[in-house]
């Protein structure tokens, strides 16, 4: 079951607070609640990267790199040529398929832009840790890709500078839409008159003991004894997405069924697979599920929790 951290709820609390705190200067709102976005507000949320570049940071990141990231951090899910493993996304070929009756919708067959490529792995990829790859990484996937699809030659360099240069097959097909976001009109009637409202009570806002920030540096000082001590907290902040829910085919813990015939072939068996990756019928196990900043200590130990729940 999903728990809401106590710092959450305290850090939600403290926006309502600030919601219906009186705003100073004229662009308070409509009813005088709120407060300008700062710049820096703005910029926390503006991080998508359009197709004339507008967004992307600087780096770069050539083939040849790519090719190392991509095998350690990819391969698993996508294919070691961008094929598609275990019905996870192809990411190539497919290139005048889109007639087809089942078409191929990859990166070189379907998508629009090199910059949504870009967007896409900065912001999703790897599966187990998005948004853990550097902007060089991101940029030396995406040449990678790019690659595959027989887009660049092996020795490309993929940069701010020339991304937007590197035009996929099937931009011609988009059609850019130049009509504004919206023309509605306010069609409400018999709304109240905004200047007779009258605020009667207003949100007090909580403060622990200790300042605003003692409630979350509380909180995570426990979520990291729990997760760098205990056989269930490595678990619960690198395995369960996965074992949990049966992703990608992975054996849920607590199945007893599912891990019959696993427990049968031994822990040191599931130690190896664990460590060092597993490709099997049901799906793949990349090595330590991903995050291969584990030790392997670390994941024996979420292996011996998984077994104990499994038994």
């Amino acid at each position: 079951m999903y728990r809401f951290p106590e710092a959450f709820k305290f850090l939600a609390a403290m926006l309502f607070a600030l919601a219906v705190q009186p705003a100073f200067g004229e662009n308070a709102g409509y009813y005088g609640y709120g407060s300008p976005a700062t710049e820096q507000q703005i910029a926390g949320w503006d991080i998508d990267v359009r197709p004339d570049g507008t967004g992307l940071p600087p780096g770069e990141g050539s083939v040849e790199d790519g090719e190392w990231i991509y095998e350690e951090q990819c391969a698993q899910c996508h294919g070691s040529f961008g094929e598609s493993v275990r019905g996870y996304p192809a990411l190539a070929g497919g290139q005048g398929s889109l007639t087809d009756p089942r078409p191929k919708k990859t990166v070189g067959s379907s998508w629009a832009y090199t910059s949504t490529v870009w967007d896409y792995f900065h912001r999703a990829l790897p599966f187990t840790q998005p948004e853990s790859l550097s902007d060089d990484e991101v940029y030396a996937v995406t040449a990678y890709v790019l690659y595959l699809n027989d887009l660049v030659e092996d020795d490309f360099v993929l940069s701010r500078d020339n991304l937007t240069s590197v035009r996929l097959p099937n931009e011609g097909n988009f059609i850019a839409e130049d009509r504004p976001d919206t023309n509605n009109k306010r069609c409400m009637k018999r709304c109240k008159d905004p200047d007779s409202i009258e605020i009667t009570s207003e949100a007090a806002a909580y403060v622990p003991e200790g300042g605003p920030d003692a409630l979350y540096r509380e909180e995570q000082a426990a979520d990291a004894v729990q997760t760098s001590v205990t056989d269930a907290g490595i678990y619960e902040r690198h395995c369960a997405l996965c074992h949990s829910n049966g992703i990608g085919g992975a054996p849920v813990a607590g199945d007893t069924d599912d891990w019959a015939w696993r427990l049968a072939q031994g822990v040191d068996v599931l130690y190896r697979h664990a460590i060092q990756g597993y490709e099997g019928e049901a799906g793949i196990m990349p090595p330590k599920g991903g995050f291969v900043n584990l030790s392997d200590e670390e994941v024996q130990q979420a292996v011996d929790y998984i077994v104990e729940q499994s038994r």
